[in-house]
C-alpha cells in the first residue's frame, strides 16, 4: 500500500507592511516582516505510479487545474521529469483571500512535500525560486524561516521576532488585493529603513486606511480588537490580529468576540511547522 505523507501548510502574518514606492511596471516596493503561526491547512499526499496529479478535495468556484496545489505539483514534475504522480487531499482551515497566505502556503507545502515523497532531492533555494513563478509569497513558505522581506517581496533576511500569541479574526468579507494596490489613496511613500531601525513601536500596515475605507466591517473588527491589545491587519486583509503575551489572555479575549465573527488563537513561530514536521519524519 502506498504511504501517505501528511504535512501542514501554516498561515503567516505580516507583523508590519510598509509600501515604499512603485516601479514603472506597476509593482510596489515594500518592506514587511513575515512570521508563521502554528495553525493552518493540512495536506495529504499519496504517490501514484501512473504520473497523474489528482486533487481529491473540491473547492467551490475553483477548478482543480487552476488550484495552486495542482500547479505546484505539475511544476515540480515538469522541472524534474519525475514520472510519479500523486493523489492530494486537503483539510482546509484557512480562509481564501484572508491575507494569511493560504494558497501560497498550500503551493509551498506541495513543492516541499512532493520533493520529499518523490525523492527529487531538489534544494530549498531552488524550490523557492521555482515557487516564485506561482506567487510572490510562495518562497517564504518554502524557506520556512521568519523573515524581513524587501523589493517586491523577493529579497529575504532571516528574522527572529518575538513568538507571541495571536487572536486572529476573520471578517465576513473578501478583499480584492488588486483593487487595494491600484487605489489612488494607497500610501506609497513610507521611507525605506534598515530592519535594525524598525522598532516594534513603529510597526504598522500602510494598506489599512485604504482597506478600512472600502470595507467598513474590517475597520469595525480592528477597532474592537484594539480595545484589548495591539492590533493590525495582515497583508491586504481581510484578517485582523491582536498580539498577546499568553495563550490564556488570547483565549479570554476570543470568548468575548461577537458570535458572527470567525476566529482562531495561534502562537507565532519563527520556524515553519512544515519544516518542524519534516524534521520529525527524518
Amino acid at each position: 500500500m502506498a504511504t501517505t505523507l501528511s504535512l501542514p501548510a501554516p498561515a503567516k502574518l505580516n507583523l508590519f507592511l510598509f509600501i515604499t514606492g512603485r516601479r514603472p511596471n506597476g509593482y510596489h516596493e515594500l518592506q514587511t516582516l513575515f512570521q508563521f503561526v502554528d495553525f493552518g491547512d493540512e495536506l495529504h499526499f499519496t504517490p501514484r505510479e501512473d504520473g497523474a496529479i489528482r486533487l481529491l478535495t473540491e473547492f467551490e468556484g475553483v477548478p482543480a487545474e487552476s488550484n495552486l496545489i495542482v500547479k505546484a505539483a505539475r511544476l515540480l514534475k515538469e522541472k524534474t521529469g519525475c514520472p510519479l504522480g500523486a493523489d492530494i487531499r486537503i483539510d482546509k482551515r484557512l480562509p481564501m483571500g484572508g491575507g494569511l497566505g493560504g494558497g501560497s502556503s498550500n503551493a509551498a507545502t506541495t513543492l516541499v512535500g512532493l520533493n520529499r515523497l518523490w525523492g527529487c532531492d531538489i534544494s530549498l533555494d531552488t524550490l523557492a525560486q521555482w515557487g516564485l513563478t506561482l506567487g510572490a509569497d510562495v518562497p517564504i513558505f518554502v524557506r520556512g524561516k521568519a523573515a524581513f522581506a524587501e523589493g517586491v517581496g523577493e529579497i529575504f533576511t532571516d528574522a527572529n521576532p518575538p513568538e507571541s500569541w495571536y487572536l486572529v479574526v476573520v471578517p465576513p468579507v473578501s478583499v480584492n488585493t488588486g483593487l487595494v494596490f491600484q487605489a489612488d489613496d494607497l500610501k506609497r511613500d513610507t521611507p525605506k529603513r534598515p530592519i535594525a531601525e524598525i522598532q516594534p513601536a513603529d510597526w504598522a500596515n500602510d494598506c489599512e486606511p485604504t482597506v478600512f475605507k472600502h470595507y467598513g466591517v474590517i475597520e469595525k473588527v480592528f477597532s474592537w480588537l484594539l480595545e484589548y491589545a495591539p492590533a493590525r491587519m495582515t497583508g491586504t486583509g481581510c484578517c485582523v490580529f491582536a498580539r498577546f503575551d499568553s495563550q490564556v489572555a488570547a483565549v479570554a479575549t476570543q470568548s468575548l468576540l461577537p458570535p458572527q465573527w470567525q476566529s482562531f488563537v495561534a502562537k507565532g513561530v519563527n520556524r515553519s511547522p512544515l519544516h518542524e514536521r519534516l524534521a520529525v519524519c527524518d
